[in-house]
């Protein structure tokens, strides 16, 4: 198939396609004779995993040692690796959702501060009013 089909398949754009064979999590397909790329049910197969991958949120990294442990099933210890990768994925989740309920009560709390009475807005007085440190977030791109 053509890098449209599977990208219709598969749910994603054929620029998505492009950049996970590039990172080397997909690999790259044969040319047919007219220079058009040959994807087969595997590069399907693969492609959904990737995508189910990240709908987990798992990083490339993660997706790329699952990869791993998937392409060489007789590797003593992959199911432990498995098992590992995803526990602390679940850990990393933890935390996320630690982080997010406090932002929510930081929300609520600005929120709160809201003078619908006054002209000036409490809710931005106070973001700027904020010490710093409230305002860092982690990231987790």
């Amino acid at each position: 198939m053509k890098i449209g089909e599977l990208a219709k398949l598969a749910k994603c754009s054929t620029e998505t396609i492009r950049f996970y064979e590039k990172r080397g999590l997909l690999t790259r397909p044969d040319r047919s004779e007219n220079n058009y790329r040959h994807y087969t049910k595997q590069h399907l197969n693969r492609l959904l995993f990737i995508c189910n991958c990240r709908v987990l949120e798992m990083s490339h990294d993660e997706i790329q040692i699952l990869i791993a442990i998937m392409d060489n099933p007789d590797n003593q210890g992959g199911h432990d690796n498995a098992h590992n990768l995803l526990a602390n994925h679940l850990h990393h989740i933890d935390e996320r959702i630690e982080e997010l309920t406090k932002l929510r009560k930081q929300l609520i709390k600005l929120q709160q501060n809201c003078h619908s009475a006054d002209q000036s807005c409490g809710i931005l007085q106070e973001i700027t009013d904020m010490p710093i440190t409230n305002k860092i977030i982690k990231s987790h791109v």
